[in-house]
């Protein structure tokens, strides 16, 4: 897959059964519906995000759903025993049924509420310790962003500002490649990347956008600023006004064998030189 590491251009870039229950000879209760669009609430499956979901205060659990090992699991994780005990019973089987085919749950479903939108100038207001941004224009896949979500949590960033438009849910399969991140890391939700990236730059950001055809080695950036890394859709790379919009561009050297690194590898890559640069620069 191609990636951020790429030129500049213009254009786009399943109900639930209780195991005790059957075991002890009940009839298996059949799954509610799924999640209606426009409801509000969403499915977060796998353990780390179930987890950090029900961990999460912010969040309205109107269900979940655990088999008896992941449940085992959740009580060595530090979720309230008010929500602990919200969870029921449930066969693996049962719970695939709630969720999309092949959805990967290792014996975990939440449905709740989805978070709140954060505001960019809320979440992005630069303090002294100088923490990095990560700014993806039209990235649409979810275990890519998931992947990015997950790297910009390990690495302190301050918010991950996305697409309105075209940015999948923060749920789902993204929720599980994130790995919990979407509990912690603000996400901003733009309707315009270019002019959020002069709101960033307004509040004294170096945008840095990543492009595999820059002569400036992703190193050279600079210590005397917050960071915010700017990713390209895939295959695309970052569009024309974006990419003009930053600051400067750079790229992540590579060999000439490989055109070009996945997104969230590139992401990893240089929100570790952003934090590595402003380490020990705060005023």
């Amino acid at each position: 897959m191609k990636d951020a590491a790429r030129k500049p251009h213009r254009g786009r870039d399943r109900a639930i059964t209780d195991g005790g229950a059957a075991a002890r000879g009940r009839k298996d209760r059949r799954p509610a519906n799924r999640s209606e669009a426009g409801s509000g609430l969403v499915w977060l499956y796998g353990r780390h995000a179930g987890a950090a979901a029900l961990a999460n205060p912010e969040r309205r659990i109107k269900r979940a759903f655990a088999t008896k090992n992941a449940l085992d699991w959740l009580k060595t994780q530090n979720i309230s025993e008010t929500r602990i005990a919200k969870i029921e019973d449930a066969r693996p089987d049962a719970i695939d049924r709630l969720l999309p085919a092949g959805a990967v749950h290792q014996g975990l479903a939440v449905e709740t509420s989805d978070l709140e939108r954060a505001r960019l100038k809320d979440v992005c207001l630069i303090s002294d310790d100088r923490r990095p941004v990560v700014v993806l224009d039209q990235i649409t896949d979810p275990q890519n962003i998931g992947a990015v979500f997950r790297s910009a949590a390990a690495f302190g960033a301050r918010a991950a500002i996305v697409q309105e438009r075209r940015t999948p849910p923060l749920s789902g399969a993204l929720a599980k490649a994130a790995a919990g991140a979407v509990e912690t890391l603000p996400c901003v939700k733009a309707v315009n990347i270019a002019r959020a990236l002069e709101a960033l730059k307004d509040l004294g950001y170096h945008c840095a956008g990543l492009a595999g055809q820059s002569d400036t080695l992703i190193s050279a950036l600079p210590t005397d600023k917050p960071i915010a890394i700017v990713l390209g859709a895939e295959g695309a790379g970052l569009r024309q006004l974006v990419g003009e919009t930053c600051d400067a561009l750079y790229r992540i050297p590579i060999t000439r064998e490989m055109e070009s690194l996945n997104v969230s590898n590139a992401a990893a890559i240089a929100l570790y030189e952003a934090t590595r640069a402003t380490e020990g620069k705060s005023e």
